[in-house]
């Protein structure tokens, strides 16, 4: 299987995972019954939103079940392992920029005139 490349979105409808995953819609709905951690989030049309994670996720369960021949059963508890593999890894996780103390407290001075005259206006 060739590798995909994941476009830098947040969320995709599942006809666009469906095209980068090359999987049809029914498979995808069916494993989200099957495993817990695709779970993609539902907008107020009802339609699913899923992650960039779900869309790794579903990838790699694609390569388990058709290149390395686990069953449903098998893939689940690898999915399984390997998340908590990656919570263990010692692997330093890239930190937030620490903004200095002047900076943030300028822009929350802001944020707090602008949310006064935001009051102002609604009170009138």
């Amino acid at each position: 299987m060739d590798s995909v490349i994941i476009p830098n979105k947040q969320y995709f409808k599942i006809g666009e995972v469906s095209s980068l995953t090359q999987l049809e819609s029914y498979v995808l709905r069916y494993w989200e019954t099957e495993f817990k951690s695709i779970r993609p989030v539902r907008m107020g049309s009802n339609q699913r939103l899923y992650r960039r994670k779900d869309v790794e996720t579903i990838l790699e369960i694609k390569k388990l079940l058709y290149q390395e021949g686990f069953t449903i059963a098998g893939a689940k508890k690898k999915i399984v392992q390997n998340h908590r593999a990656e919570k263990e890894s010692p692997v330093a996780k890239e930190e937030p920029p620490v903004l200095s103390s002047e900076p943030l407290r300028n822009l929350l001075q802001e944020v707090r005139k602008e949310l006064r005259e935001i009051r102002q206006v609604l009170s009138r």
